[in-house]
Formats: structure tokens, sequence, C-alpha cells
């Protein structure tokens, strides 16, 4: 069993309100979109790179894509 991460995200908020698709998403950075339908919903945590990545592609910060609890809850 897949234990889900503990770093949240908001790349369907952001892709939502960029107007893009999931499959738009994927093919401008390179992964398929069952990858980043992973990722979307918390089932994977993606490489460093790869968060540098997505975030550039929607040309934010690390930080306003991605989160993870300060706590270690």
């Amino acid at each position: 069993m897949v234990k889900p991460t503990k770093v949240t995200n908001t790349i369907r908020a952001v892709r939502e309100s960029a107007g893009l698709t999931q499959a738009e998403v994927a093919c401008r950075v390179g992964v398929t979109r069952q990858t980043l339908i992973a990722i979307e919903q918390g089932r994977y945590s993606p490489t460093l790179e790869f968060a540098f990545q997505l975030a550039r592609a929607f040309g934010i910060g690390l930080d306003d894509l991605f989160d993870y609890p300060e706590t270690g809850e």
C-alpha cells in the first residue's frame, strides 16, 4: 500500500485558474498525465528538480505551489 505524502500542493487550483488541462501541463513539463494526476492528488511527491519545473511552468515560486507541515504532523 502506498503511503500518502505529507507534501501538499495547489497544482490543481493553479492549473485551473490558468485555464490549462492536466494534459497540457504534463506536456509542458515532460511527464504523463497520470503522473501529474498522482502529484495533484498527493499520492506521489515529485523530485525537487521536477517541483521547480512545475513551479516555473506556472510562473510562480516553489512555496506557492507546494507546502510541507512544519511540525512533522
